[in-house]
């Protein structure tokens, strides 16, 4: 499967993550042809190779035109940040809200799979500002989500991704700095107040390193926090591309956003075995148990008749299933039998390769299990397709098997 790995040593911003995803995707007129959809005007985009210590990286600068020039908190995005009142084509001042922006992505030609990602992007960067500012969702009057340059960056990313569709995302423990930055509201700490909480309502780990200024912009928290599903060193993977994104500002580090594109083989046949014995439990307790494990996705569960201390007769239940459903497993187990414990462990398998066609009988279609192995095939029809024939039609059920062979 594909796999995004986003390496934010050197922190995150909206920009750095354009370029960074520019390069994986190796074509930046897609970027500018998709940002045409949206409609905006009051800027232009300028790409260029910009060097950080060393290394080479994209840098993706949003211009904006007849603006008044201030400082806000998304600094370094560019080398003049800009407080954005920024006049569209219509000449007002304008201050976005979240209605505004989700308008402007709803009006837009981009893929619907886009639009959903931006506004959840959006949505972590307004519920923070409204948390900040005291401000309810709707009156939160974004400086920065309105500002046309956190537009370019959240959308853009949403469409690189889009584009890219990777299976999964991975981070890096994202590093901040410390210390203090002036923005539109005076000097305010590092990290951020926006990116703090932004944080604080997400599963980011995070952490600060020496180095005496913001690297991690809300929008950027933003975009980590919705796009990585875990955080930590770079899982094995077959890299195939690398994405370098530069940030504005030169530090000790390099500002630059790694973002690393590759194959992860799936190991499908990893699986969770549970165990537990079951000595003071009745037979219909038991079969309603395993009905519900199979319900809630067990690959395989069954009991086996033991005997206990003293001879005692009872059961092991042993139930085969993913990672992932462990803990469902587990409070079914919990919940509908008398065991006060169970034990568990990972194991691999091996599965064959199989699909479930439709077989033409003389009595009607049934659905079959095909396996193939070494270039064998193999057809298992399937039971409940076989029971209705032999009740409707009263033939003998080995006959139907023999239609198989």
């Amino acid at each position: 499967m594909k796999a995004l790995y986003f390496d934010c040593t050197s922190g995150i911003s909206g920009n750095m993550t354009l370029g960074a995803l520019v390069e994986i995707l190796g074509d930046h007129t897609y970027l500018l042809n998709e940002l045409k959809k949206l409609h905006v005007d009051g800027y232009h985009i300028h790409i260029s190779k910009s060097v950080k210590n060393g290394i080479t990286g994209t840098y993706v600068d949003v211009h904006l035109e007849n603006i008044d020039h201030h400082h806000h908190h998304e600094g370094h995005s560019h080398e003049h940040s800009h407080d954005h009142e920024e006049h569209d084509h219509s000449h007002q001042h304008v201050h976005r809200n979240l209605f505004d922006v989700n308008k402007i992505i709803d009006d837009s030609e981009i893929a619907p799979s886009a639009k959903a990602l931006a506004k959840r992007i959006f949505l972590r960067v307004a519920k923070a500002e409204s948390k900040v500012h005291n401000e309810t969702l709707e009156n939160v009057h974004f400086h920065e989500v309105g500002a046309i340059d956190s537009i370019v960056d959240i959308i853009g990313t949403a469409v690189l991704i889009d584009k890219i569709s990777p299976d999964i995302i991975y981070s890096s423990v994202v590093n901040d700095g410390y210390g203090f930055i002036e923005c539109a509201h005076g000097t305010i700490p590092v990290p951020v107040p926006a990116t703090s909480e932004i944080f604080a309502a997400s599963n980011v780990i995070a952490r600060q390193i020496d180095i005496d200024t913001e690297l991690v912009t809300p929008t950027g928290a933003a975009i980590i926090a919705e796009l990585a599903s875990s955080y930590g060193t770079m899982p094995a993977m077959n890299v195939e591309k690398i994405g370098w994104g530069s940030g504005t500002k030169d530090l000790k580090i390099p500002n630059v956003l790694k973002v690393v594109y590759g194959e992860i083989k799936k190991e499908d046949d990893d699986i969770i075995v549970i165990e537990t014995n079951i000595d003071d439990c009745n037979g219909e307790i038991l079969a309603y148990t395993l009905e519900q494990l199979f319900k809630n996705k067990a690959l395989d569960a069954f009991f086996t008749p033991i005997y206990m201390k003293k001879n005692r007769p009872a059961y092991r239940l042993t139930v085969v299933c993913k990672e992932e459903e462990l803990q469902a497993m587990q409070d079914i187990i919990f919940k509908q039998t008398t065991t006060i414990g169970m034990r568990y462990r990972r194991e691999q398998r091996a599965v064959l390769e199989r699909q479930i066609k439709e077989a033409d009988t003389p009595y009607g279609k049934v659905r079959i299990k095909e396996v193939s192995h070494q270039g064998n095939t193999y057809l298992y029809p399937e039971y409940e397709d076989l029971k209705r024939i032999a009740d409707d039609k009263g033939i003998a059920i080995k006959e139907l098997y023999t239609l198989f062979k």
